[in-house]
């Protein structure tokens, strides 16, 4: 199975020699990576520049936005499944590629655990992100995967379309919402970690970005899901997070 991988960056020389490092780790041999910059001003394209060239592909050019950069990419990649990687994260070990493949093979949709580390020098854990199987009234009660562990079969990209330009912040929420909510694919969980994720996205760079993400993905399900104005999911969203920051149980090695 061919796992594409999609990052889109602008000006991330500081982080994203730690993205590609941790794909062309990868033993997952049948993989590409689709780099989507938006037209950066620093040395980002020459550091990815100088690896091998035929495992990627690599488009610069000005954008709209993350999500808009993340649509350029839907109609580039050449993979049977994707997954998004961002340009300051990195695969938490070589076999990540291989357990999503593996998966895949029995589930058109999978997600796993992250882990939120202070720099990827050191790797300290600073919060973690333990996936869970979907309950049964999924998205409304506030759960959803972590989308840098989100990755699907070409089959589910072509039904659900592109990501929502009008939604700011959330677009990768509500991908997901319509992927495992409005489809019937099957999605399974890795017990695994997958992604040793920088803090500071926008989605998770303070109490101002948490309220607009929030507010945007009640937009989402009230769109998708017929939720009311003010849902249940508003308040559970966030309430689940709490956790994250002590949760220090072992994780399985399958």
């Amino acid at each position: 199975m061919r796992i594409s991988v999609l990052t889109v960056c602008r000006n991330a020389a500081t982080t994203i020699r730690y993205t590609l490092d941790s794909f062309f780790a990868q033993d997952h041999e049948d993989k590409e990576m689709v780099v989507i910059d938006g037209a950066s001003t620093d040395d980002t394209l020459s550091i990815v520049r100088a690896y091998p060239q035929d495992r990627l592909v690599v488009c610069s050019e000005p954008d709209k936005g993350m999500y808009d950069a993340l649509n350029k990419a839907l109609r580039l990649y050449s993979g049977d499944a994707f997954g998004v990687l961002n340009s300051d994260d990195a695969y938490h070990d070589p076999t990540v590629l291989t357990r999503i493949a593996r998966t895949l093979n029995s589930a058109e949709m999978v997600h796993g655990h992250l882990d939120f580390v202070r720099s990827h020098e050191e790797k300290a854990v600073i919060r973690r992100w333990r996936a869970t199987s979907r309950p049964s009234m999924g998205f409304r009660t506030g759960w959803a995967p972590a989308h840098p562990t989100f990755y699907v079969r070409r089959e589910v990209a072509e039904t659900v379309g592109p990501f929502d330009l009008s939604l700011a912040i959330a677009s990768d929420y509500d991908w997901m919402l319509r992927a495992v909510e409005k489809t019937e694919f099957r999605l399974a969980t890795i017990d695994h970690v997958m992604v040793d994720m920088l803090p500071g996205g926008k989605s998770t760079s303070g109490l101002r970005s948490h309220i607009a993400h929030g507010f945007e993905s009640l937009r989402s399900r009230r769109q998708w899901l017929g939720s009311p104005r003010i849902d249940y999911a508003l308040f559970a969203k966030p309430a689940r997070k709490i956790g994250q920051f002590f949760s220090w149980e072992p994780i399985g090695k399958k």
